[in-house]
């Protein structure tokens, strides 16, 4: 089994991983910090992350980031 984690934009992809297995919380903290091109101050462009309420984008990591 494998999965895939991707940032999609109005330009299309910007980054996609595919793991074994499951993407738990350290596998996407990793993917938002190393593979997610480099987000801006808001309201600029590329300010806003939209992510739905599933328990690994919560964590307090990476909502410092």
């Amino acid at each position: 089994r494998w999965s895939m984690v991707a940032a999609l934009g109005v330009e299309g992809y910007s980054a996609v991983r595919v793991v074994p297995g499951s993407v738990d919380g350290d596998e996407f903290f990793d993917f938002i910090v190393a593979d997610l091109p480099t987000m801006n101050p808001f309201p600029g462009d590329r300010s806003v992350i939209v992510m739905d309420n599933c328990a690994i984008h919560k964590s307090k990591a990476l909502k410092e980031v």
